[in-house]
């Protein structure tokens, strides 16, 4: 669903060739009414259940540069990378897990950035 106010212009014309090198992005798991999985059947789909924020932070300056409400797939992954490498003047460095971003980010940015995919091992008790 789009909305065309003041809100969503401003970062469209403000939020433009931004000089950032080093870009942290992740999603962040909410809901509307109810988690997905406990909407009565009438109030699945749009507007109820899981909601993810997907933001895109400069490390240095902490400016969220861009930013997209949606589900958690690959369909807003590439979106949000379109948006996000649109608004960058130089070639960017990031890393995350997320295996929605192997194809967003090749297709958003090509080879104008330094990807690389960071998977976080837990052990208890450490090993060093």
């Amino acid at each position: 669903m789009a909305f065309n106010t003041d809100c969503e212009k401003y970062p469209q014309h403000v939020l433009v060739n931004l000089p950032c090198e080093r870009i942290q992005w992740d999603e962040i798991w909410s809901f509307c009414y109810a988690k997905k999985k406990n909407a009565p059947p009438e109030l699945r789909g749009p507007g109820y259940g899981d909601v993810w924020t997907w933001v895109a932070v400069c490390a240095d300056t902490k400016l969220v540069s861009c930013w997209r409400i949606g589900d958690r797939n690959a369909w807003d992954a590439q979106h949000f990378m379109y948006d996000l490498a649109s608004r960058l003047a130089n070639r960017v460095q990031t890393t995350d897990g997320h295996r929605v971003y192997l194809q967003a980010v090749e297709g958003a940015f090509g080879y104008q950035v330094d990807y690389a995919m960071l998977v976080k091992l837990y052990v208890w008790p450490p090993q060093y």
